[in-house]
C-alpha cells in the first residue's frame, strides 16, 4: 500500500511539473515513479490508510495560499530591512513550541518555517521544541514567540497531518 501511494504522488508530480502527455515523458515518469516507489516507500509514507483522506487534501489545498501569502509578506519585510539604510535587524535564536504529535507535521512545520523568508528552523527536538533563527526578533518568550512564528502554519498543518 505504501508503494502504491508514493507511485501515485510521485507520478502526479511528474504529470503537473512536466506539463505533458508525450510519450517519452510519460514513460520516464512512470519508469521514475516506480523506481522511486519501490525503494522509497518506507521512508515517505507512514499511515497510507490516510492520504487521500478528501478532509486532508482540502486542507492541504486551503494551506498553499496561506502559505504563499505568508511568505510574499515575508518577503517584503525582508526586502525592506536590506534596503533600510539603517538595517534594522536584531538577529537571535528563539525556542517555540509545537502542539503537532506526527513527525511528518513537525517535519513540515519545520519547513514552512525555512522556506519563509526572514526565520530558519535551527534544530526541531523529539519533544515538540523548535529552535529557528530569526531576522528580528520581536519577542524571546517562549509562548510568545510561538505565537509569532508557529501559530499561522500549525492549525492547517495538524488537520493535514493528524
Amino acid at each position: 500500500m505504501k508503494k502504491i501511494v508514493l507511485f501515485i504522488v510521485c507520478f502526479a508530480i511528474w504529470l503537473i511539473l512536466t506539463w505533458t502527455l508525450y510519450f517519452p515523458s510519460v514513460l520516464i515518469g512512470l519508469v521514475l515513479s516506480i523506481w522511486i516507489a519501490f525503494w522509497f516507500a518506507d521512508l515517505f509514507v507512514q499511515h497510507p490508510e490516510n492520504f487521500f483522506q478528501i478532509k486532508r487534501v482540502l486542507y492541504l489545498l486551503l494551506y498553499i495560499p496561506m502559505f504563499l501569502y505568508y511568505c510574499i509578506l515575508a518577503n517584503l519585510d525582508v526586502a525592506y530591512r536590506v534596503l533600510h539604510p539603517k538595517l534594522p535587524i536584531e538577529p537571535g535564536i528563539v525556542k517555540v513550541k509545537t502542539t503537532l504529535s506526527t513527525p511528518t507535521g513537525r517535519v513540515a512545520l519545520a519547513n514552512s518555517i525555512t522556506l519563509t523568508p526572514g526565520t530558519l528552523t535551527v534544530e526541531l527536538t523529539d519533544d515538540g521544541y523548535l529552535y529557528v533563527h530569526w531576522i528580528n526578533v520581536k519577542a524571546i518568550d517562549v509562548e510568545e514567540a510561538t505565537k509569532k512564528i508557529v501559530r499561522r502554519f500549525e492549525p492547517i498543518l495538524k488537520e493535514v497531518f493528524g
